[in-house]
Order: structure tokens, then sequence, then C-alpha cells
């Protein structure tokens, strides 16, 4: 794919990875065999003793990306990163409840679920349009 422009703006760079999205598949491995899993599959990634895993509704895989990598080129408005340890995918969330300890504890559709620490919680809020 190649878009060409005068500048690179926020807007093409949203543009661009907004596009990559239709084609874009994450290879990842569960015991030695390898999957494209595809990006609406993911309930959320989480980086484990220095392991980056791509959780969907009924598999655990390995992926040999990191986190940051994955922050960069997901759209932060499907992609959310919930805690140092984590990227959720807000698509897949039916649930979010606030706790005393102001972090929110989403559930997602297979009814897991996953804390968004207080330090991204007023983030989130505001990327869903949630008032205090």
């Amino acid at each position: 794919m190649e878009i060409h422009c005068r500048d690179i703006t926020d807007e093409v760079s949203k543009l661009e990875r907004y596009l990559k999205r239709f084609k874009t598949y994450i290879p990842a491995s569960e015991n030695g065999e390898i999957f494209n899993v595809d990006l609406n599959d993911i309930l959320y990634i989480e980086s484990v003793d220095k392991k980056t895993f791509i959780y969907t509704e009924n598999k655990v895989l390995l992926t040999d990306k990191r986190l940051y990598e994955f922050e960069e080129s997901l759209d932060e408005k499907d992609f959310f990163r919930c805690s140092k340890s984590a990227i959720i995918n807000l698509n897949k969330v039916v649930r979010l409840k606030p706790e005393i300890t102001r972090n929110i504890l989403a559930t997602f559709v297979n009814g897991e679920n996953i804390v968004v620490s207080r330090r991204y919680a007023a983030d989130l809020k505001k990327l869903l349009g949630i008032s205090k």
C-alpha cells in the first residue's frame, strides 16, 4: 500500500493505520504452530515475564512483537493501553465497572476480566466520553 501526500500529518498517519487494518493480521504461535490472528479476534494483548501474549476468546498465543510496537500500530479508538502490561480491544469490552481503588474492571465478551489501572482510567473515560 502507498499513500502519496505532501506532508505526513496526524490524519495521514491515522488513515494509514486504518487502511492497514483491513489486510492486517498478526502472526502468533501456540505449541509451535503459527496462526494468523485477525485484529478483530483479539480481546487483549499482555506482556508477562518479557513475553507478549495475544488473547482471543478461546486461545492464548505467543507473539514476537512488544507492547509498544502494538501501541504504535493499532488504532487508538479500538485498542487502548490499560496498564503497563496490557492493551485491550475496546470493541470486545461489554462492561466497565469502577472499583473503590479507582481502577476500572473491564469485562470482555467471553466473561474474562482485566483491570484498567487508575493511571489509565481517566484517559479511558475521556476516550469514551464518560464523565466522572
